[in-house]
């Protein structure tokens, strides 16, 4: 059961935002207020400017390996701000200029300021949970008018409003709020008053939230989505409960973790158009156990259009897992400015692959178009390198963002271990796989999804090409391969073309040239998701149980 989804208990739904009341000033640390909290009950935890109380018993409410997340979350928020609020200050800016004398501008500025805030910006935290991430939220970025920490358990409240306290917040600045994360989204619905972010970070899947997500954010605002289900996304079981939560069918061959970055952002633009709203992706990680997305949302029934042509069904080889990636719809301009669309035409691959004869999966329908911005990308690793200290995952940050940063912009990824295993041939080093990609002519990267990958734009044909050529340099023994093995139909075909393995001077690129920690190395033993929320593990309970046996 999902924090925020199901009606358990009474609920106080949101109050109006107070403008006036909120500071729009960077929030210093402040020392934590013990008053009258009996600190002996609880353990603290200190993340960013945060120290947070969790009771002694609790198992569930903190997972340091999600610190990175809510790194990530805090850079992600501080470089869109800024964007955010010079774009609205260009917009004023532009406004006066109609004005022809001063009086006319002062009444123009007096006007717009009712409906146009240059101050500050609002947050949702729809399931807050012990209230950490809106707390170091609320002190750790700048011009915040507002965090409001929502969650149905009445237990998860009480946290926040000790939290807010033990850390000097007011409840204007962090507001804690008892409700439905569904109803308080859906409570913005009609009025001109929407949340910046809104931030979801569920157990589990985030599909249930989405739609009022979607609707509660401004325009131009950030969306921020968890997913914890990887097993779903990735197709490592149950395909059929992947397409009820996300709409589209999962592929688990090569390229999982990017499919599922694409499911989700399917599912956030599907949601959006129904309310003539787009999304933009501004950054898209897959993290270890989850992925977290980062989009803008705007309204525009012209923009909608455009996105059965960003959507696509992804193709996948059942023997080589060769793949390609088929669009659902064309975008054409004229010159005079005019988008003609029309379905588009397939399908792109034969019933059986042209590589080795096999069949083909299908996947999707899933986002087919860029999962970054890439302006955005360099200037949010600008910010991590510049504030560097204020994260403490700031390495593995930087590792990350350089990495995304360089990627190319094709979609999906091969990897070392399918490609060379479909041939049974001695392993390619990645500079030669890299190498000769290069001196063909096409673009060539790793991925943030996974160490040992390559995005190329580069057909799959040329691909086996350059395996085919390393074969001949490194023969395979053929007499323990079987008969019907994709190997045996691919080295069968002549290259067509001779690879060139000299070192190029871009295969080595400088997320590795410079030792970033570019992928996690597990943490701790036993790492991973906690528990599901809402069963209690009290430390009174625990004692109690342990002097019965005694």
């Amino acid at each position: 059961m999902f924090r925020g989804h199901c009606l358990k208990h009474t609920r106080h739904f949101l109050r109006p935002f107070r403008r006036s009341l909120m500071s729009t000033e960077h929030h210093p640390a402040t020392e934590p207020l013990a008053g009258d909290i009996d600190i002996s009950l609880y353990q603290t935890v200190t993340e960013g400017k945060a120290t947070i109380l969790f009771p002694k018993g609790n198992e569930v409410f903190y997972n340091p390996v999600q610190e990175f997340n809510r790194d990530m979350s805090i850079a992600a928020i501080c470089t869109w701000s800024e964007i955010f609020m010079k774009e609205k200050r260009d917009k004023i800016e532009k406004k006066l200029e109609r004005g022809q004398t001063e009086e006319e501008k002062k009444a123009i500025e007096e006007h717009l300021s009712g409906y146009i805030d240059t101050q500050g910006f609002t947050i949702l935290e729809a399931l807050a949970a012990s209230g950490l991430r809106s707390v170091r939220y609320a002190k750790e970025i700048p011009h915040l008018k507002q965090v409001v920490a929502n969650d149905i358990t009445l237990d998860a409240v009480e946290s926040i409003q000790r939290n807010v306290k033990y850390n000097g917040l007011s409840e204007d600045l962090v507001r804690p709020n008892h409700g439905d994360a569904m109803q308080v989204m859906y409570q913005t619905v009609g009025k001109a008053e929407k949340y910046d972010v809104v931030d979801l970070d569920p157990y589990g899947t985030a599909a249930p939230f989405v739609d009022g997500a979607i609707q509660a954010v401004s325009e131009g605002g950030l969306l921020c989505v968890t997913c914890t289900d990887l097993a779903i996304l990735t197709g490592s079981m149950h395909p059929e409960t992947c397409f009820g939560k996300y709409g589209g069918t999962p592929l688990k061959g090569m390229f999982p973790h990017e499919m599922a970055l694409r499911l989700v952002l399917q599912m956030l633009q599907t949601s959006a158009g129904r309310y003539r709203r787009y999304i933009v992706p501004l950054v898209s990680c897959s993290i270890d156990f989850y992925l977290r997305v980062f989009v803008r949302v705007y309204t525009s029934a012209k923009e909608v259009k455009k996105a059965a042509s960003k959507m696509a069904i992804m193709y996948e080889c059942t023997g080589c897992h060769a793949y390609q990636v088929q669009p659902l719809g064309r975008c054409q301009t004229s010159d005079s400015g005019h988008d003609k669309h029309t379905p588009s035409t397939g399908p792109m691959v034969n019933e059986f692959c042209s590589h080795c004869g096999s069949t083909h999966h299908i996947g999707g329908p899933a986002w087919g178009a860029a999962l970054h911005d890439k302006t955005f990308v360099e200037r949010m690793l600008g910010h991590v390198e510049s504030n560097s200290e204020s994260y403490g995952t700031h390495q593995r940050m930087t590792g990350m963002l350089t990495v995304i940063h360089e990627e190319v912009e094709a979609p999906l990824y091969w990897t070392l271990a399918r490609l060379c295993g479909t041939l049974h041939c001695n392993s390619i080093p990645m500079l030669s796989l890299f190498s000769a990609v290069l001196n063909a002519g096409y673009k060539v990267s790793v991925s943030h999804c996974g160490p040992q990958t390559m995005k190329t734009n580069a057909p799959s044909g040329l691909v086996w090409d350059v395996l085919r050529c390393w074969v001949k340099k490194y023969p395979v023994v053929m007499t323990n391969i079987a008969e019907n093995s994709p190997a045996r139909a691919i080295l069968a075909q002549p290259p067509a073309i001779e690879a060139d393995f000299t070192r190029h001077a871009d295969a080595c690129p400088k997320s590795r040239s410079v030792n970033l920690v570019r992928y996690q190395i597990n943490p701790t033993a036993n790492w991973g998701p906690k528990a599901r929320a809402g069963k209690k593990r009290k430390q009174s309970e625990k004692e109690e149980k342990e002097k019965e046996e005694q």
